[in-house]
């Protein structure tokens, strides 16, 4: 039994790196689940035992790289005794430095920010994507808008603006330095780029 999971797992992981190498070489749309099975060296059957359609197995993907929800809600909760504010500074920070570390964050970001078209095909896989974009918008508001967080915001900056803000600048550096890599270099960069954002939104930030 054992053995047959190990399997199971390792034919899913192959499925998963033959996708990532596909969509990043041909786009999503212009790959087939066909084209994965054939790199993979598996059937096209095998792909649907373990994702449900390119939607399922473009979400997958992504999940791979993607900090869930309830570690997010855990890191900006304050649970830590840490400002929570410096808290959504540091993920922010670490986020752009792990994808200059790591080759399969920047494959699968290169693919999401410039690889793909969202057809009819992935709307499912459109619809996570930006349900898990509002959720991080939404954790970051709630968090500028609670106390003591929100009267430390800078007189004008509202707890939306200030969400939008910190969303707009990782998003941001993450397509600029995945288009083109010469652009920044996240590990020297990011850190002082990240506090400037904050410096702007946070009175006592200094």
């Amino acid at each position: 039994m054992r053995r047959t999971k190990e399997e199971a797992e390792k034919t899913r992981g192959a499925i998963l790196v033959a996708a990532e190498h596909l969509f990043l070489e041909n786009g999503v749309a212009h790959t087939s689940l066909e084209q994965i099975a054939r790199a993979a060296g598996v059937t096209r059957g095998a792909v649907y035992w373990h994702f449900q359609n390119k939607a399922h197995l473009f979400h997958e993907m992504l999940s791979q790289v993607r900090l869930p929800q309830e570690q997010m809600i855990d890191r900006l909760g304050g649970c830590n005794g840490q400002d929570p504010m410096l808290s959504l500074r540091d993920l922010c920070l670490e986020a752009i430095v792990n994808l200059a570390r790591d080759e399969q964050r920047q494959r699968i970001f290169n693919i999401l920010l410039h690889r793909c078209e969202f057809t009819e095909e992935l709307r499912e896989a459109e619809e996570r994507h930006y349900a898990f974009v509002d959720q991080f918008i939404q954790l970051c508001e709630a968090l500028f808008a609670r106390a003591p967080c929100r009267d430390r915001l800078r007189p004008g900056i509202t707890s939306l603006q200030a969400s939008r803000a910190v969303h707009g600048l990782v998003i941001g550096l993450f397509s600029d330095w995945t288009r083109d890599p010469k652009l920044f270099d996240p590990l020297t960069d990011a850190e002082p780029m990240v506090d400037a954002l904050f410096r702007g939104l946070v009175k006592d930030w200094d």
